[in-house]
């Protein structure tokens, strides 16, 4: 979890999704070239706040052939003040003439250990009473994602009334 009392003002306007250099697009549901030429248009701008303009394209690789054929021109020569970041869980579904221009990171699950002590803090902070065995099958469910994991502890605290046994997570899952 992150203080947003010592973040700065571009930090914490950018994880309260209000930041208005930060542009998030969800390729899944905007697969087509003109949600493409949208943003090689507004590329051309100034950021307005920050030093950077940045976009967040999420499952990147549902882009239709067209869209990424769109983008490839921006990506050869970006402007200098323009960040792309393309997030995908299906790397061999972007084309190489897109994959040869970007930094690649490759993100790995979530220990579960890891999962589970940051499970048992949130149910701390939501002062839900949650049994350890029961926050285990939460994160093995989970398979490392900490946003299944979330998702499925979310499920169990309603599934549960408000509370997180062992018995009930078996149930539910």
């Amino acid at each position: 979890s992150v203080d947003l009392s010592v973040a700065g003002e571009h930090c914490q306007a950018i994880m309260e999704g209000r930041h208005v250099d930060v542009i998030e697009m969800d390729a899944a549901s905007h697969t087509g070239i003109d949600d493409i030429r949208e943003i090689i248009e507004q590329v051309r701008y100034a950021p307005v706040a920050a030093r950077y303009k940045v976009y967040i394209i999420d499952e990147v690789h549902m882009l239709s052939t067209q869209a990424f054929n769109g983008l490839l021109k921006t990506l050869e020569e970006p402007p200098p003040h323009v960040k792309f970041i393309f997030a995908t869980t299906e790397i061999r579904k972007v084309p190489i003439t897109i994959l040869s221009r970007c930094q690649r990171f490759d993100l790995r699950r979530v220990e579960a250990g890891t999962l589970i002590a940051h499970l048992r803090r949130i149910a701390g902070q939501e002062r839900i009473e949650a049994e350890d065995a029961a926050l285990a099958m939460v994160a093995r469910a989970a398979e490392g994602s900490v946003r299944d994991s979330l998702s499925i502890l979310d499920q169990a605290i309603a599934h549960g009334a408000g509370a997180v046994s062992a018995e009930a997570v078996r149930a539910m899952l």
